[in-house]
């Protein structure tokens, strides 16, 4: 018998001041039952650190939604699609092949890659030259001692807030608080 995701409930308020944007986001998280709480939060850190393309991509026009994640590895972990049903925007978390990204750059506008274990370095420096023609691409670092942290953030109905400053994350919740410093690798 196959083990069922363990849904979590979000309600994460979102105040991205770099970019002028401030929205309340109802979320339903769907942890695959490989997927650790880590990685389940990175790809709510990712959604929150994106969230302002909802206005400055589709105009307030889009849905901004988890994937499938590692149910599906063809399906990002999170993505903007604007009205039309066109991908706006194709985000993965963690460390994937250089294949599966290429598809994904020939099939949205822009596509990220948020890595955050600490073998990240390592993989990033395996991938790196592979990734030099795929210009709809950018790759970021979430700093593996603030990825760790957000695992103690995690549980089954979260109230967050996530302020975005200068390019940096606080995401406050009941549990505490974690500051995130995304380093732009690409």
């Amino acid at each position: 018998m196959a083990l069922k995701s363990t849904v979590f409930k979000v309600q994460l308020a979102v105040a991205d001041i770099d970019h002028g944007y401030y929205a309340d986001h109802a979320l339903t998280l769907a942890r695959h039952p490989s997927e650790t709480d880590e990685r389940m939060m990175v790809r709510l850190v990712a959604l929150a650190l994106n969230a302002h393309a909802l206005q400055t991509d589709c105009n307030g026009d889009g849905t901004l939604a988890f994937g499938a994640g590692l149910s599906d590895p063809d399906d990002p972990d999170v993505s903007l699609r604007d009205f039309t049903g066109r991908t706006r925007l194709w985000i993965e978390v963690g460390q994937p092949e250089d294949k599966p990204l290429a598809r994904a750059c020939s099939k949205a506008d822009r596509v990220i890659v948020y890595a955050f274990h600490h073998a990240a370095e390592v993989w990033w420096r395996g991938i790196e030259t592979k990734l030099t023609r795929l210009d709809k691409l950018s790759a970021w670092r979430i700093p593996t001692e603030a990825s760790q942290q957000l695992a103690t953030l995690a549980e089954r109905s979260m109230q967050l807030q996530a302020t975005i400053q200068e390019g940096s994350l606080l995401l406050s919740g009941a549990a505490g608080t974690v500051e995130i410093e995304p380093v732009r690798w690409r």
